[in-house]
């Protein structure tokens, strides 16, 4: 083979290894003991029921949640409808979870930058990088980490489990979810400080309008979480 050919193969190589997606840098939820009544718990959370009802009270909040983030996530989400779809679906399964939307998607940022397919060196799947050990012990075997609403559900109920854990301490929960707990790490705060990005002139209209954003230090009034 000459020269010219084998400098050809050599950057097509190169050229396929930089499109093709890398790895997330995502931790590893770690395979703990459930009692029989938190397993059952978080098998009904985690129930394939499709969305009955939307968060918000009325179109006009929804469609103000879509116009303060779409455009913040265009980059990352460039179809428009798709993206639509996930602003409102990670809106609605963060609340059912009992969680802060904004908060859910700051995680979402730093464990799959928004990657629906990523795959983390663990084998952290989704959106929310969620282990495959959960479906084996909460799911079904039709479950599909990959798709958006599956992987939301299983990834906000399983941070609203290691909150209630850790009795609403957001550092220690989150350091659960990334499988860094008890280790140096700076997961929590990356987590945090993406919350705080999003929360910039983003209104959540939710009871009432009520709007929301994370405290700099703290417990978050009203939720029972602690973030430091």
């Amino acid at each position: 083979m000459g020269a010219r050919a084998t400098g050809l193969i050599l950057a097509a190589a190169a050229l396929l290894a930089s499109a093709a997606p890398s790895p997330a840098r995502a931790g590893a939820q770690r395979l703990e003991s459930l009692s029989a009544s938190v397993q059952a718990r978080l098998q009904h959370s985690v129930a394939d029921v499709g969305i009955a009802r939307s968060a918000f009270g009325d179109d006009a909040g929804a469609q103000a949640w879509i116009a303060a983030l779409s455009p913040r996530l265009a980059a990352r989400l460039p179809d428009a409808d798709g993206r639509e779809e996930f602003l409102l679906t990670a809106h609605y399964e963060a609340l059912r979870a009992g969680l802060d939307p904004l908060l859910v998607l700051g995680l979402i940022q730093v464990e799959s930058n928004f990657r629906k397919y990523a795959v983390s060196r663990a084998g952290a799947r989704g959106f929310m990088q969620v282990m495959p050990f959960w479906v084996r012990t909460i799911g079904a075997p039709d479950h599909n980490l990959f798709h958006l609403r599956t992987s939301l559900r299983y990834g906000c109920t399983i941070l609203r489990h290691y909150l209630d854990l850790d009795q609403g301490d957001l550092a220690r929960a989150l350091a659960r979810y990334n499988g860094s707990l008890g280790r140096r790490t700076d997961y929590p705060d990356r987590v945090m400080a993406a919350w705080q990005r999003l929360a910039v002139n983003t209104r959540q209209p939710r009871h009432g309008g009520e709007s929301l954003s994370p405290p700099r230090a703290g417990r978050i009034p009203g939720s029972g979480l602690r973030t430091g």
